[in-house]
């Protein structure tokens, strides 16, 4: 089989779908769905996201400067897809979709409770690029919940079923392949990949010991 040629295009698949929640200087709040997202730098930590200049939400992030990254997972499929879909100029999303806004620490914008994962962020630079503007902003906290925790303090999100967008479709995320750096960790006497020097951190994140760890290591609607 030979390979076709398309035309430029968005084929960086797949993302993680996330739920951007804001607000604007009165306080009246929306929730709406970004593809358009990811990690720009570990130090200091910063995420991007790209909207399009028409969405209800964009003069929010304009006026304030802050936004919430949420994580969705597949119990909540269905609403990151119609946040993605609805506009908060006709009604409130939160109430329709039964999520549940609660307060931050840095933010005006609030967090949603059923993410495994909240993002607090605020803009540092904005990027007009086209159909899209780039919110570049850096992390001031990171929630998460406990019921993802171990007993040693360690955070697993793919307990939390983690939910991926890919080229119009949502994914649930599969099984464990490996954690980072598996490809060169040696190996003990019965074949196994043992805990040797060389052995990187794990993929999953808990407390401040596990966050100095990473740094070591140098989600269009």
């Amino acid at each position: 089989m030979g390979r076709q040629v398309w035309k430029p295009g968005n084929m960086l698949y797949p993302l993680p779908a996330v739920l951007v929640s804001v607000a604007d200087r009165e306080g009246k709040t929306n929730l709406f769905t970004v593809a358009w997202a990811g990690t720009v730098c570990s130090d200091p930590p910063m995420v991007s996201i790209s909207v399009r200049p028409e969405r209800y939400s964009y003069h929010m992030i304009e006026e304030t400067g802050e936004f919430v990254i949420n994580l969705t997972t597949e119990p909540l499929a269905y609403a990151t897809d119609y946040c993605g879909v609805r506009s908060g100029r006709n009604e409130d999303k939160w109430q329709k979709m039964k999520l549940t806004p609660i307060k931050g620490e840095h933010v005006k914008a609030p967090m949603a409770a059923e993410s495994p994962v909240n993002l607090e962020c605020r803009v540092t630079q904005k990027i007009e690029l086209g159909t899209h503007h780039m919110f570049l902003a850096r992390v001031l906290a990171v929630h998460v919940d406990e019921r993802y925790m171990d007993k040693n303090g360690r955070f697993h999100l793919g307990r939390a079923r983690p939910l991926v967008y890919s080229h119009g479709r949502y994914f649930a995320t599969g099984r464990e392949l490996g954690t980072f750096g598996f490809s060169v960790r040696k190996k003990t006497e019965d074949g196994c990949r043992g805990k040797g020097k060389e052995r990187p951190d794990r993929g999953s994140t808990g407390g401040h010991k596990e966050r100095r760890k990473q740094k070591k290591q140098h989600w269009r609607f």
